[in-house]
């Protein structure tokens, strides 16, 4: 079903793309003619007006309005100049052009002395001038003086009022701008298709869609729904506050629209991710003769990219270079970002290379950004430092991204330049540097960054949630979840997955995880894939396999990482069967197979000794998903046939491997010689290990105990002693209990707890219950040369029993109880707590180094075989 879906839109798409050319053809006038024939007309304009002797103020005005008109805002600034230096006439026509085009040149000097003329010559109560003074200022950031002189105007009209309120938009002042709008209405004035746009776009800019609707409703009443302005502004806002439909609705209620509408609605599309129906648009588009802009390639080119694909962006470059538009920078660059995204990365380069003069810092940013994407991290690297060598200043997406290329640069030397750049409070950056010290192992660090972070958006309080849960540090980052939560801030469905996974961890509060699980049901999110997903892994992991099949079954669409979550904790919690009924499952549905979810099956079949069937899902593995086997997987296949007994066959693979064993593979050989009693060849993986980990202490302790085991306590003693002569520190037993939010952990011999008393007294109770039951103390797992009956106190004090002891005495009758143990938890110890799950009549769950155990009226899940 799905690859008839890809199917389907891979058709789609190709059809689209093949119609860059309709029934008929559209007639491309380049735009280089048309600007050249505009120059050169505007050239002999300005001879002919140089050249005049006397020029009257109605000629003067033409002059002045035709260069502002064509966009020559220099031109026409500097003839108002030479006016005022030959003492030619102006009047109130004259300073209203000419502070307009102050106001599109951004420069606010010349401004305020045009604006001391107009003073005194009278002109300020001109409304064309008082309206022209208030759009300079406001385009050039004086909104104080644009205020001002507003409040000063003792006429003033709907241009007037249009004026200001354009202005705050273009400063983002938008509360403003709604609160003029109202002001505006009170006062009577009626609003002007420019007014409408204008409160529109900064309503879309806030996302205040509620209020937007309202606005549309009086646009309505105002008969003005059909003016094209208006009609681009509803399309924008819809778009933007990602309701598409209504943006929809309105494009197609369009009577007349220009090549801003078509635009308009081909980047609400892509906004919203519905890159074929903006490929629909673009070809009715086509169909309807409307001239292509720049502005279109941009939005078209930048589609392209957006799904890869290259044969429509290059018919584009074409038709880009027909039109004569291949010199805007825009274009240019978007074509190099398509070209990137396509892994066309030389030919994004010679793009980027055509632009030699002109490059800016977006450009240069672009093909930074391509080469990462493109894992050319050092040339990358490379191209940041001659950038900076040539004097272009990076921004925060430069920053942002070249700090993805961790293993080629050092956060600390980028951290340095983004201070000096003044860019260490900004969110993108803020949030960049500090995953990339997380990522180094750096915490500390990447927390001072967090707090320094002026404006902390959700990205930026995920990221440094997420960067806790992945260093182990879950404390850490449930307290940022809490902290966020306290500060107003919304999680989204990442935020929820990034803590989610953090609590599987198995140092982590099994109630923390159950909390948040519920925390995301209110807030609407624990049906999303990527929490649903967290959640059946968080349950797995902490031995709540029930909770994560119920999860599992209750998701409506399923990804890669709940299939291999499912498969995996079945095959951690003992329940073969179960687990290859899912993979058969997952293969019935034609779902895509990865390395992992075969290690998570061979891993099945090992903790149920299911030897045929591991070995039978290897070969599936390699011949029929033609999937190369990894050291995991051969890991797996050796732990299949060393917990088997069948040591040789390990052995015989061990030697096949195309690739030299590892640390994982001889230390899972050495611990099933301990099992099996194989001293020679516990030997020799005893050797390749320290080899490989000369400070593991694994290797010595598996070592000295197949030596005592086999009652050799000569070899043993010379193992210990190589162990304190090398150094090498035992790694210490022990095994944690969570009660009541709170986690106690305990070592064997244990005394340091505040109800050691208590603990012990119910152990000795349980010794005589248990003796009462049939129960025999297996020495055989003490392995100390001392007398039987000290073997039997070693045995009674393991670490396992004195955090099961607790767990009864500090829980209700009948409450589950749930430890964990940082080593396998030996054979004894197994018996007894089966033993104690039936007279006390608890289900008790240890989860070991190995696997989950679940106990329950004295039996185990895994049946004895672990």
């Amino acid at each position: 079903m799905f690859g008839v879906r890809q199917l389907g839109r891979s058709n789609r798409q190709r059809r689209l793309t093949r119609s860059l050319s309709p029934a008929y053809d559209v007639v491309f006038i380049p735009k280089t003619f048309v600007s050249c024939w505009k120059l050169s007309t505007l050239s002999h304009s300005r001879q002919l007006f140089d050249e005049t002797p006397q020029q009257g103020l109605s000629r003067n005005n033409h002059f002045l309005f035709e260069f502002s008109r064509n966009d020559q805002n220099q031109e026409a600034l500097n003839i108002f100049l030479g006016l005022r230096r030959s003492g030619s006439p102006t009047d109130g026509s004259s300073l209203s052009c000419v502070l307009k085009v102050c106001g599109c040149l951004l420069d606010g000097i010349v401004g305020k002395q045009v604006h001391c003329h107009c003073t005194k010559c009278g002109y300020v109560e001109d409304v064309s001038v008082g309206t022209s003074l208030v759009d300079m200022y406001m385009k050039t950031e004086s909104v104080e003086d644009g205020e001002r002189v507003f409040n000063e105007m003792s006429v003033k009209n709907v241009v007037s009022w249009t004026s200001l309120l354009a202005g705050y938009k273009h400063n983002g002042l938008n509360e403003q701008a709604l609160k003029l709008f109202s002001r505006m209405q009170l006062e009577g004035i009626k609003p002007n298709p420019f007014t409408f746009a204008a409160v529109l776009g900064g309503l879309a800019a806030d996302g205040a869609v509620e209020k937007g609707i309202q606005v549309h409703t009086l646009v309505i009443k105002s008969g003005l729904d059909s003016t094209i302005f208006v009609g681009n502004s509803l399309v924008n806002m819809y778009s933007k506050s990602l309701m598409v439909s209504d943006a929809k609705a309105v494009f197609d209620s369009m009577e007349s629209r220009n090549a801003v509408s078509w635009n308009s609605m081909i980047a609400g599309f892509v906004t919203n991710g519905l890159d074929l129906e903006a490929f629909e648009i673009f070809y009715r588009m086509r169909l309807e003769g409307v001239m292509l802009t720049q502005t279109v390639f941009a939005t078209v080119i930048k589609l392209c990219a957006n799904i890869k694909e290259m044969n429509f962006a290059k018919q584009l470059h074409c038709q880009v270079i027909k039109n004569g538009s291949d010199f805007d920078l825009n274009i240019k660059t978007a074509l190099m970002v398509a070209y990137s995204k396509c892994s066309e990365i030389d030919d994004a380069f010679k793009l980027f290379c055509m632009m030699h003069g002109v490059q800016n810092v977006v450009s240069w940013t672009a093909i930074i950004s391509g080469y990462l994407q493109n894992g050319r991290t050092d040339r990358a690297v490379n191209l940041f430092c001659q950038m900076r060598r040539e004097g272009v200043r990076p921004n925060h997406f430069t920053y942002s991204s070249i700090l993805t290329a961790n293993t080629a640069v050092s956060p600390s030397q980028i951290h340095a330049l983004v201070v000096k750049s003044n860019y260490e409070n900004s969110s993108s950056v803020g949030t960049a540097l500090s995953d990339s010290y997380i990522k180094i192992g750096n915490a500390n660090e990447a927390a001072k960054i967090f707090e320094l972070i002026d404006e902390k958006d959700i990205v930026a309080w995920s990221a440094m949630l997420s960067g806790y849960a992945q260093t182990g540090n879950i404390e850490g980052a449930v307290k940022i979840f809490l902290q966020l939560a306290r500060e107003g801030v919304e999680p989204n469905e990442f935020t929820f997955s990034s803590v989610l996974n953090g609590c599987a961890a198995p140092t982590a509060s099994v109630e923390q995880g159950k909390q948040l699980h519920a925390s995301s049901i209110k807030s609407g999110f624990s049906n999303a894939l990527c929490v649903s997903s967290a959640l059946v892994t968080m349950y797995a992991k902490r031995g709540n396999i029930e909770n994560a099949n119920e999860v599992f079954q209750r998701q409506v669409e399923r990804d890669l990482v709940s299939w291999n979550s499912m498969i995996s904790g079945y095959a951690q919690h003992g329940c073969g069967e179960k687990s290859l009924k899912i993979f058969e499952k997952m293969r019935s549905r034609n779902f895509e197979l990865d390395g992992i979810t075969f290690i998570g099956v061979i891993s099945a079949c090992t903790h149920a000794g299911l030897v045929n069937e591991g070995q039978r899902y290897f070969e599936m593995m390699v011949k029929d998903y033609h999937i190369v086997p990894t050291m995991e997987h051969y890991s797996c296949m050796v732990d299949l046939y060393s917990r088997a007994g069948m040591l040789e066959k390990a052995m015989d693979l061990i030697n096949k491997m195309p690739f030299p064993a590892g640390t994982t593979i001889w230390r899972t050989v050495l611990a099933a010689c301990r099992v099996h009693l194989n001293v020679e060849l516990g030997e020799l993986a005893a050797e390749k290990l320290i080899s490989l980990q000369p400070q593991d202490s694994a290797a010595y302790v598996l070592l000295s105990n197949i030596y005592a085991t086999s009652g050799n306590w000569k070899k043993r003693a010379e193992v210990r002693k190589l162990m304190d002569v090398k150094r090498v520190k035992k790694e210490a037993g022990y095994s944690w209990i969570e009660i009541k939010n709170k986690t106690f952990s305990f070592m064997a011999g244990d005394l340091s707890h505040p109800q050691s008393d208590r603990i012990y007294l119910k152990l000795e109770e349980l010794s005589i219950r248990l003796k009462d039951a049939g129960y025999y103390p297996d020495t055989k797992y003490v392995l100390h040369d001392v007398e039987e009956e000290h073997k039997e106190v070693i045995l009674s004090q393991h670490s396992e029993r004195l955090a099961i002891a607790f767990g009864l005495i500090a829980t209700p009758p009948g409450t589950p109880i749930q430890i964990v143990k940082n080593l396998r938890v030996c054979g004894d110890c197994h018996t007894v707590i089966k033993l104690i799950s039936k007279i006390e009549g608890r289900d008790i769950v240890v989860r070991d180094s190995n696997r989950f155990h679940h106990f329950k009226g004295g039996s185990c899940s895994c049946g004895d075989y672990w």
